[in-house]
């Protein structure tokens, strides 16, 4: 945790988790698809893979290539989710993520990612993490992060209000969304911290999970 004036015990009833850069550590993939992507398109790779993290394909090519049309975008995406899905080479867990998944068993929680549900299943699956019942995939929502909807469509899921949730997530775009949907957001990672998150850890092993005797969640981070 490196914000001095961040509390060392937050308290939720659920908690929203992102998946890519969050739990499962999936930069090689992305890494390797957007690289091809700026060498066909003539990009600067820094700048588009500045852009890509946390965003849906489709959004993250409307950001880069502003005169498309939109069409063009969503097809390209379609072929870049087919290519990431089938690619699972360096896809591992976060560090703490095996643990803290394990302790989250029994507690309401649910991932809301950009992903497609093929691309999640295969990466949670290659990173050896269990996929959690509730869910928000890029099929569930209508606008990518940093649109709130899928934050507030995770709550929805869980029956609670959107204060009462708690947001894991490592992108400026993520961030913005679990801000933007009410939410209390911890920020996990290096490109986390920039972004203000209410709390900042480099990586899982820094949470702890307790289940509170109300069926609440309580994080506790290392200072």
């Amino acid at each position: 945790m490196t914000a001095t004036e961040a509390p060392a015990v937050l308290t939720a009833r659920a908690l929203l988790l992102d998946m890519d850069g969050t739990i499962v550590n999936s930069d090689a993939v992305v890494e390797r698809c957007w690289r091809r992507f700026a060498d066909k398109h003539g990009l600067d790779f820094e700048r588009v893979i500045s852009v890509v993290h946390g965003r849906q394909g489709y959004a993250s090519m409307a950001v880069l290539l502003p005169d498309r049309p939109m069409e063009e975008n969503y097809a390209e995406n379609r072929e870049m989710l087919a290519a990431e899905t089938a690619d699972i080479d360096g896809v591992v867990p976060v560090g703490g993520a095996p643990a803290f998944m394990a302790a989250l068993q029994d507690l309401p929680h649910a991932l809301v990612t950009s992903a497609d549900l093929a691309l999640a299943t295969a990466r949670m699956n290659a990173a050896g993490l269990p996929m959690p019942a509730h869910r928000v995939t890029a099929e569930s929502v209508s606008a990518s992060k940093p649109d709130p909807e899928g934050f507030l469509k995770g709550a929805a899921l869980l029956g609670l209000d959107p204060a009462d949730c708690v947001v894991f997530e490592d992108s400026g775009a993520g961030i913005a969304a679990g801000k933007a949907a009410g939410m209390r957001v911890v920020g996990v990672g290096p490109r986390a911290a920039q972004y203000e998150p209410t709390v900042h850890v480099m990586d899982l092993d820094d949470v702890k999970i307790v289940a509170g005797a109300d069926g609440s969640v309580e994080l506790h981070f290392k200072g």
